[in-house]
């Protein structure tokens, strides 16, 4: 964080000191959330969760050095003590960033923000120091403790916005108020709790309504090919970037195709030019993710050049997001068991079916282990069903489906569309899929693991990697 004083702390967020002995010390390091993350010149916002409060370890951040905690009673150490710890770090953040000279990027978007906002931060530190939202830290606390990490070198600060209803993107941009906005997408992630996609626009399209007019800088970025993204243009003032594979997109991308490994390849068209992109990244849906962090750059000067350069060489950064490892003994793994949505689902498959052209051309096969996709509400038996009919129609070799009911509308899907005899299974839990794959495969082999979060199926790709080190059967 820029250096401030206790004092001017206590002043922004309307707190009183508490045992501060001189209110003139600065906070010089990170504002943690993690009494483990607390170091020399920190600051420790002690939240009260469900398990554990943060005000027991107030002692324990002062010894490992930190200037004070950010709490909301007295704890016996240096202290300012607030109302509301979460509306403080907030108050803080919003500080911070008005005084901060960066350029402030925000995205949003019902699947691809996390993959998108890592490549976005990727291509913008070719050109300049960059702070990023780490993994999915897109919530009321995980922002504001974001933009609290940036420090006087920062240019550009991006930051992943998420909502779960009405108003909760509007507050975040209150709290960090952003010049660039982008709005990836409006899919089924959590319409069980909004109620249907177009209330989900609604939520989404409060990222461009919160950016400055075109006159003072505002850039709205928009996925061209989703009407409901694109029809967020009549919400803002700001000027309009439309991105995408549309003839009428402005940066846009053409000859798209996927190489023999299931990595996506095409020319990149911007208005200044247009250069070739090969991804790292797997999966023929971060063509879409890359233009957005394209469409991005362009605005803040960079050439199709280096935006192109920049996205070749850009990796994954958050974990359990598509992670492509080759045990040993040549069976592959693809851990995107952070986190599921009927999309995102979709994309993982048809990722898999790409790499699984390679495998099969060298006596592999391909197998998904997938389980519950969460919060889709009365669409849930639906689009489970869709899942596992996508899976037949893709030919992959085996369907694992794992865990209670919504496993079982992924196996109906697959029986219906086709699928019988042993090309798909339901198993009760994680330990029976690791189970069945550790008995089964060989050589050659590509497994997909993907669930909703709660599911924990990163367990299985853990698992599976283990045994890859120890040596497994093969047939």
């Amino acid at each position: 964080m820029i250096a401030l004083s206790l004092a001017e702390i206590a002043a922004v967020v309307g707190g009183q000191t508490h045992d501060i002995p001189d209110p003139s010390v600065q906070v010089t390091g990170e504002v943690v959330r993690d009494s483990r993350e607390a170091g020399p010149g920190s600051l420790f916002a002690a939240f009260v969760g469900e398990r554990v409060d943060g005000h027991d370890f107030a002692a324990q951040v002062v010894a490992q050095g930190a200037a004070a905690v950010l709490a909301s009673r007295p704890v016996g150490v240096p202290a300012i003590v607030v109302d509301d710890v979460q509306t403080a770090l907030g108050a803080l953040a919003r500080h911070v960033v008005r005084r901060l000279g960066a350029t402030l990027v925000a995205l949003t978007g019902s699947a691809g923000k996390t993959s998108t906002k890592d490549l976005i931060a990727q291509v913008l530190r070719t050109k300049a120091p960059t702070v990023f939202t780490p993994g999915s830290f897109n919530n009321e606390i995980g922002l504001p403790l974001t933009a609290l990490s940036a420090t006087e070198e920062t240019k550009f600060l991006v930051l992943e916005m998420g909502a779960r209803g009405i108003g909760h993107i509007r507050y975040l941009t209150d709290l960090t108020p952003p010049r660039i906005g982008l709005v990836l997408n409006v899919g089924t992630a959590h319409i069980g709790e909004f109620g249907g996609r177009e209330q989900i626009a609604q939520a989404k399209g409060e990222l461009v309504e919160a950016l400055p007019a075109a006159e003072d800088g505002g850039v709205a970025v928009l996925n061209a090919d989703d009407p409901l993204v694109r029809a967020m243009a009549s919400r803002t003032k700001a000027k309009v970037v439309l991105f995408g594979e549309s003839a009428e997109a402005d940066v846009r991308a053409e000859n798209v195709r996927l190489t023999d490994t299931g990595q996506p390849a095409f020319s990149l068209h911007t208005p200044s030019g247009a250069s070739d992109v090969t991804m790292r990244l797997y999966g023929e849906h971060h063509v879409s993710n890359a233009l957005a962090a394209a469409a991005v750059a362009h605005e803040l000067g960079m050439s199709a050049e280096e935006i192109a350069t920049a996205l070749s060489d850009a990796g994954s950064l958050s974990r359990w997001r598509m992670e492509v490892t080759e045990r040993p003994d040549g069976v592959t793994i693809v851990n995107d068991a952070y986190n599921a949505n009927p999309e995102s689902m979709r994309a993982a498959l048809r990722a898999l079916a790409a790499m699984g052209t390679a495998a099969q051309a060298a006596g592999g096969r391909t197998w998904a282990v997938l389980g519950k996709m969460a919060e889709l509400g009365d669409e849930a038996l639906a689009e489970h069903d869709a899942v596992g009919r996508l899976a037949v129609r893709l030919n992959v070799g085996k369907l694992v489906a794992v865990g209670g009911v919504e496993a079982s509308w992924l196996q109906l899907g697959a029986y219906n569309e086709g699928s019988w005899g042993e090309e798909s299974v339901h198993v009760s839990d994680a330990q029976a899929a690791v189970d069945l794959l550790r008995s089964e495969l060989r050589p050659g082999d590509v497994v997909l693991v993907k669930a909703s979060r709660s599911v924990g199926l990163e367990s299985v790709a853990q698992a599976l990697l283990e045994s890859g080190a120890e040596g497994v059967d093969a047939r």
